[in-house]
């Protein structure tokens, strides 16, 4: 695209790695090697372990504003010349005070919508085991009875007022966004200041170059990610109890909040060909993933654009998924994968499970997952990230 750009790129880490994480890391690099100038901010939310407990009581209201971030964000403009911002995550510790600071510099901010944070204090649209639309049909005031963000009062009421706040400052209306999906871009422009025209869909992509075993000596399924009761943990483990010992094997990997759920539920209920491995290195994740019939991605959210299923398509893995949200956006039926009733709970995953497993019960489509890598793959992500950085840069 000619002479490179200068790009500020903004990210707050969660305290446990995800999805976000990856993207931020992998975006940084390919800018890079294309040749642009990338610097990046980050803050890190186990920063929070080593504040004095005065500064944690007052931490959920510094969501709504930081003087810090302000700061640093207009000094880093001025110090590297920077032709656009690119944010990612802003909570807790960046916050939206990042926009303005970019925008009273004169430089345009592309904010990448990774979940539903600017319609939904609790960011998932989700709550009590189903999704739930409340905060856009009737208002961000139904997240306080319910306590959406981390079941608490203050810190749902500090998300309330930040959003309140800034969109009565029109800040949302004045962003460019990369939307991961149509999806996601369609529950976005129900935001009225947000327009269609400042939108941009462009999927994540994986880099990852290693190859699946051919479809005859694949064997097993596998779920790897976030251990969480959004994710659908809880039935794929009852979906293997329903099958018993006569199912085939389980791989589960990752952490999180159900960690010691899982372990006793399969302790406790003898699932002999369920083992756990934890979170592991991407190389040695990717070589099971390739090893395997199909990745489960059973969400009860309507999720943000699971890295584990493009990643599972690079090595040829097709994904029994939900048939909500961006999860079912991106499985194309029968082809990359199936699409599964979410509502069923573990019964409908032990049936998609079961149907792999029988002759003919799923027909793989080698062509479908050549497709999926190319649209996937980093060529053409860069080929579109450089068209949005050059429409909408200084």
């Amino acid at each position: 695209m000619g002479a490179g750009l200068n790009i500020l790129i903004v990210h707050n880490y969660y305290r446990l790695p995800g999805g976000e994480d990856v993207v931020v890391d992998n975006e940084s690099r390919l800018l890079r090697e294309a040749g642009h100038k990338v610097i990046l901010y980050t803050r890190h939310n186990s920063e929070t372990d080593e504040m004095p407990a005065y500064k944690k009581l007052l931490l959920p209201f510094s969501f709504i504003y930081s003087n810090k971030t302000y700061r640093d964000i207009k000094r880093l403009i001025a110090e590297e010349s920077i032709d656009v911002v690119m944010v990612h995550n802003t909570l807790m510790l960046v916050s939206p005070s990042v926009y303005y600071a970019a925008l009273r510099s004169q430089v345009p901010v592309i904010q990448v919508i990774h979940n539903f944070r600017l319609l939904c204090p609790g960011a998932a649209l989700y709550r009590d085991g189903h999704v739930c639309e409340d905060c856009i049909e009737r208002g961000l005031m139904c997240s306080l009875r319910h306590k959406c963000y981390r079941n608490s009062f203050v810190s749902t009421l500090a998300c309330v007022l930040s959003l309140k706040y800034h969109r009565w400052r029109g800040i949302y209306g004045k962003l460019y966004y990369i939307c991961l999906t149509e999806f996601n871009r369609d529950k976005l422009l129900t935001l009225s200041q947000i327009k269609k025209e400042r939108c941009f869909v462009k999927p994540n992509f994986t880099q990852y170059k290693g190859e699946g075993l051919p479809w005859d000596l694949r064997k097993g399924f596998i779920y790897a990610g976030r251990l969480d009761e959004l994710k659908g943990v809880k039935e794929i483990l009852k979906a293997w109890e329903l099958m018993g010992s006569d199912g085939p094997e389980l791989t589960v990997c990752g952490d999180g909040p159900l960690k010691e759920w899982c372990l006793d539920h399969i302790r406790q209920k003898g699932l002999t060909n369920v083992s756990y491995k934890g979170r592991l290195g991407h190389d040695e994740l990717m070589e099971l993933i390739g090893r395997a019939k199909a990745l489960l991605a059973p969400s009860l959210w309507y999720e943000g654009l699971p890295m584990t299923i493009i990643e599972a398509y690079s090595v040829g893995t097709p994904v029994i998924g939900s048939n909500i949200g961006n999860v079912a956006a991106v499985i194309e039926p029968e082809r990359l994968g199936l699409r599964i009733d979410m509502s069923r709970g573990e019964k409908a995953i032990e049936e998609a499970v079961l149907r792999f497993l029988r002759p003919g019960g799923f027909c793989y489509d080698k062509a479908a997952f050549e497709e999926a890598a190319f649209k996937y793959g980093k060529e053409e992500n860069l080929r579109q990230l450089e068209e949005i950085l050059k429409k909408w840069s200084v």
